[in-house]
């Protein structure tokens, strides 16, 4: 199985693999005990997992809906929101099923299935369409559907509808747009296509819909929604149609699975921060974002059950994306109980993971950028790696107006450094030559729906590319789950103070006991040691990165 088991009440296991829990059609979950009383439970961590639609109502929930428990003869369970809604079901109002947490098999695995998956999140389907997806997946349309239809119950274009629906949802709810300016936003083709899509999803109108919104806000004094949901209103939004090129500010708060620790996930995209392109304001981490129709930038805050999060959009078409790029960088559909509860089972770890549980891998939000800064990172110090870094911003990216900070540019295309003469050693700018040219002649591609051990073999052939350079970037490119780089410093010195063998061979067959986790189980032996990027929030208060003294993540030779 996929996942580790957990019990609940002494007699259900969770989480499932829900591909043993879905039938041959996979149109539903065929496990009806097991999914019940985990409904009957209303427990939160299995939002995301699957879907209870009722038969008596012709709605969907989420397994932690507070409303009563449906009898069993009216309830059926869905593997996804989108198979739900195929099957003629309605959100639910209260609970609102389609802003749980994504499932954490999308982001772990990298079946073509899952590399789907991630690409719909992405907006692939919106904007290239279904037969798009399926080019960029090397399979045909037929072939993508049933594969999709066997393990998530509703073809591609019914899950881009889906997510339609919920981009919908947040423009009426939180903007002053026009609806026929929100249906061309959301990636509607048309706005009767979108009017029918809202009352099939939401059984209400779009009007009506903006209109109970603007009810909750004068109850709730700018806020509305259900706890914890990817969209809840914060502060209603204003800002430009789709294409008009004016910025869209939009508040949102992104869900996740408790426990979240900020320390090492904030901490780590702060002290590795590229001055221009990141940079922190107190407790916000903010950066700016190179989407498909236009620069945006984002600020994100962690708190208690959400991370609350601003984007000013200079298009509106890209939410969805932005979103998507954004739950990525911050790994905010795994479940962390699942990993922690394998890695304590190691002595070794477990007092570490006392300490503070809930660590999520540091990710990135385009996989050429994280490429391009491990090789910059290449046997240097954090400090020299982001000078590095800011020199090719400064001279190759593309600038942006930021006027509620300093960003001040998008992180360089890969093309644009294919000839870049850099003040680095001449081995390193050849292996940087190397990566931007296979990214930009195709041969290797990083994106979400990327093919991952393609990749990562297309890497190795590429000079300059060791084992560390090759692990960071299956771990913060790719999302490897068990990305594990054994030659890291910072790895192998807290190996040696937890008192596990520090030679990279013998540390890597310790480390077997901890798949498929591996790249969490870095995330426990990075805290192991006092490092910067282990520090959240910063501490002078003020944004302020202090420079890295210490001998940092990895050295290899380049």
């Amino acid at each position: 199985m996929l996942y580790t088991a957990l019990e609940l009440n002494g007699d259900v296991v969770i989480p499932p693999d829900i591909r043993l829990w879905v039938g041959h059609t996979g149109e539903v979950i065929e496990d009806f005990e097991r999914c019940y009383q985990a409904a009957s439970s209303r427990d939160p961590r299995f939002d995301g997992w699957f879907f209870t639609a009722v038969t008596s109502t012709g709605i969907y929930c989420r397994p932690s809906c507070p409303a009563m428990t449906p009898k069993r003869e009216h309830v059926r369970f869905y593997p996804s929101a989108a198979a739900a809604q195929q099957a003629g079901f309605r959100a639910c109002k209260r609970c609102r099923p389609d802003a749980a947490p994504g499932s954490p098999e999308w982001d772990g695995r990298a079946d073509v299935v899952a590399r789907a998956m991630r690409l719909i999140g992405d907006g692939v389907v919106d904007r290239d369409g279904v037969p798009g997806l399926a080019t960029r997946l090397g399979y045909s349309v037929r072939q993508l559907q049933r594969m999709l239809l066997a393990e998530v119950g509703a073809p591609p274009i019914a899950i881009a509808r889906a997510q339609r629906a919920q981009t919908a949802r947040v423009l009426v709810e939180t903007t002053t747009l026009t609806m026929t300016e929100i249906a061309f936003a959301s990636g509607f083709s048309s706005v009767r296509q979108f009017n029918d899509t809202i009352r099939a999803v939401f059984a209400t109108a779009p009007t009506e819909l903006r209109k109970r919104a603007r009810g909750r806000r004068a109850v709730g004094h700018g806020r509305a929604g259900r706890e914890g949901d990817t969209w809840t209103l914060r502060e209603a939004a204003t800002g430009a149609s789709a294409g008009s090129g004016a910025p869209a500010a939009i508040l949102l708060r992104l869900p996740f699975r408790k426990p979240l620790c900020p320390d090492n996930l904030f901490g780590h995209l702060a002290a590795t921060a590229v001055p221009g392109v990141e940079e922190v304001q107190g407790d916000t981490y903010r950066r700016t974002l190179r989407l498909p129709h236009g620069p945006g930038i984002v600020e994100l805050t962690p708190a208690t059950d959400h991370v609350s999060c601003r984007m000013t959009l200079s298009d509106l078409r890209d939410l969805t994306t932005a979103i998507a790029r954004c739950r990525w960088l911050l790994d905010l559909d795994a479940d962390p109980q699942v990993i922690d509860e394998r890695l304590s089972s190691d002595p070794a770890l477990a007092p570490t993971l006392a300490l503070a549980t809930g660590r999520r891998v540091p990710r990135c939000v385009e996989g050429a950028e994280m490429a391009v800064r491990a090789v910059l990172g290449q046997q240097v110090s954090t400090a020299a790696a982001r000078t590095h870094a800011a020199g090719i911003v400064a001279q190759f990216g593309e600038p942006v107006g930021d006027p509620r900070g300093g960003l001040t540019h998008l992180f360089p295309e890969p093309q644009t450094l294919s000839q870049a003469r850099l003040a680095m050693p001449a081995a390193r700018t050849r292996t940087l030559a190397a990566l931007a040219g296979a990214l930009e002649g195709g041969g290797l591609s990083l994106d979400p729906g990327c093919d991952r051990a393609g990749a990562l073999s297309v890497l190795s052939d590429l000079p300059g590319f060791g084992p560390w350079t090759i692990q960071v970037i299956a771990m913060r490119a790719l999302g490897d789950p068990d990305a594990f780089p054994a030659t890291d410093l910072g790895v192998r010195r807290a190996a040696e103070v937890l008192g596990l063998p520090a030679a990279p061979v013998a540390l890597s067959a310790h480390a077997e006991r901890w798949r498929p986790w591996r790249a969490y189980a870095v995330q426990y032996l990075w805290a192991a040691t006092p490092h910067a990027i282990n520090r959240w929030p910063l501490p002078s208060g003020n944004g302020t990165i202090e420079p890295a003294s210490t001998a940092t993540l990895e050295k290899e030779a380049a």
